[in-house]
This record gives structure tokens, C-alpha cells and sequence, in this order.
């Protein structure tokens, strides 16, 4: 059976971005995969639809999917509010890997991110609400992750897919974002659902 494919057409400031198309890898991580496609189609009464891309971080990542508070602070997931961390099969392998945001091991709920650079820092970097050592500057955080066998993605943040359509509608994304992941733009994902 085919991975799910499911899609998000986005708007910036009220005006559409275009479309952007992510393949879910349910053949390594079902139940996150599953989670992710329930909320891009609303079949549950609740999802992505209408919700916005709350934090970017140009060169890391464009973070989304908190539809209750809208700030980073909410979100739920189809299986009640949090669920556990699947496995860690795949990795942070750079520009449109997917993967869950979370608040420490098994706290999934429906927000998630999309890496937007190639860099070798992903598998050594932490993705938390209170990321704040990212306003160092990229060479600040690279010396300290050289010297930090404790903090990385890979480990602590499930990957369950990758963008495989409109690349360059995540670089617009991006372009709206700062160093302290406030966004300059309101970005929305107007529709989304399954292809």
C-alpha cells in the first residue's frame, strides 16, 4: 500500500503562496502518520484547516499545527491530547524532512515542523517552545553543538515525512520568519487535505 500524500495551500498575509504536498511515511511510523493525514483532512472534527505557521527560524525550521491556541501553546492529537514518541527509525535529513514538535518524550499532539536547510546541525540541534539559543547566532550554536552530545533533534522529535511538492512555497515561508522565529507575515494554511 501506497504512503499517504496529503497537502496544505497556504496564504501569506491573505494572499495564496500556492500549495504545498507531503508524503507520510506510514510504512515506518503509522500512528504518527495517521494522526498527521486525520488532521489535514478534519475527519475528526477538528485540524490544520485555518491554523497558522506560528514560528520560523530561517536555515532551521517553519513550525505550525497549535489550531486551538494559535501561539505554540495548544494543538491535540486524533488519539486525545498527547501521544508517544513511535520510534526514530527515520531521520532529520535536512530541507522538507517533516517531523512532530514537542515538549519533551512523549508529548505529541498536532504541531510539527518543516526543516527547511541542509545542514549538518539538525541531528544535534532541540526543538522546544523555549528555543532561545538560536538568537546567538549560527556560528554561536554550532561551536556549542560541537561541544553537546545532549541536545539534537534526531532522538527527541519523530519524523514522519517529507515535502515532495512546492519547496518553494516553505522558502516563502521561511522568508517571513526571524532568528527568534517571529513571523513578519500571518501565514495560513487556508485548505489542506488528502490527495
Amino acid at each position: 500500500m501506497a504512503n499517504p500524500k496529503v497537502f496544505f495551500d497556504i496564504t501569506i498575509d491573505g494572499k495564496s503562496a500556492g500549495r504545498i504536498e507531503m508524503e507520510l511515511r506510514a510504512d515506518v511510523v503509522p500512528k504518527t502518520a495517521e494522526n498527521f493525514r486525520a488532521l489535514c483532512t478534519g475527519e475528526k472534527g477538528y485540524g490544520y484547516k485555518g491554523s497558522s505557521f506560528h514560528r520560523v527560524i530561517p536555515k532551521f525550521m517553519c513550525q505550525g499545527g497549535d489550531f486551538t491556541n494559535h501561539n505554540g501553546t495548544g494543538g491535540k492529537s486524533i488519539y486525545g491530547n498527547k501521544f508517544e514518541d513511535e520510534n526514530f527509525t527515520l531521520k532529520h535529513e535536512g530541507k522538507g524532512t517533516l517531523s512532530m514538535a514537542n515538549a519533551g518524550p512523549n508529548t505529541n499532539g498536532s504541531q510539527f515542523f518543516i526543516c527547511t536547510a541542509d545542514t549538518a546541525w539538525y541531528s544535534t540541534c532541540s526543538l522546544k517552545s523555549d528555543w532561545l539559543v538560536v538568537c546567538l547566532g549560527e556560528r554561536v550554536i554550532l561551536e556549542m553543538l560541537v561541544n553537546s552530545s545532549t541536545i539534537k533533534l534526531d532522538g527527541k522529535h519523530v519524523v514522519f515525512g517529507k515535502v515532495v511538492g512546492g519547496i518553494n512555497v516553505v522558502d516563502q515561508i521561511e522568508a517571513k520568519g526571524s532568528s527568534g522565529g517571529k513571523c513578519s507575515a500571518k501565514i495560513v494554511i487556508e485548505d489542506c487535505g488528502q490527495i
